[in-house]
């Protein structure tokens, strides 16, 4: 990938409806060598899907509860099993395995407390977990889906684009 990638995946993460003429206007390429290279970022999974960022409270789901999760079973079954049941819950946005003292992070989003409590009950039902601890976040400061691209490791330009 060479700074033109960088460049169109900066505007595709900023807004993905834009058409790819307008993305190549603003890169410098033409709209066919522009869409090649989505075409491309795509095929190889760096573009891995584009998507519609909603607004939380418009569709009531404003409350975000950062749940740490500890168990006394570390096995691969466990890990599998677990999966999948927190797979069978849109509340939950994001699911991690931490280092530390924590084994398991989820970030959910609920419209309020006695949703969360549900929540909470029906995981309890589903699998053991050792202790389970919840955060409410008070004010979102920052948010963004947008990866940090400086990072990217960037090849010569391609001949002819």
């Amino acid at each position: 990938m060479d700074r033109l990638d960088r460049k169109i995946l900066r505007l595709i993460q900023e807004d993905s409806t834009l058409a790819v003429a307008d993305i190549g206007k603003k890169v410098g390429l033409s709209t066919t060598p522009c869409w090649r290279r989505i075409q491309k970022m795509e095929e190889e999974g760096v573009i891995k899907r584009r998507v519609a960022l909603l607004d939380p409270e418009k569709v009531n789901a404003n409350v975000t509860v950062f749940v740490a999760i500890r168990t006394n079973t570390h096995s691969v079954e466990w890990l599998k099993r677990f999966s999948e049941v927190i797979a069978d819950f849109p509340e939950v946005l994001e699911f991690y395995r931490m280092s530390g003292e924590v084994d398991y992070l989820l970030r959910v989003v609920v419209p309020d407390i006695a949703a969360y409590d549900a929540f909470y009950k029906r995981l309890i039902a589903k699998i053991e977990i050792r202790d389970v601890s919840s955060s409410f976040a008070m004010e979102q400061i920052k948010f963004s889906t947008q990866l940090p691209l400086d990072y990217m490791k960037i090849e010569p330009a391609r001949n002819g684009e």
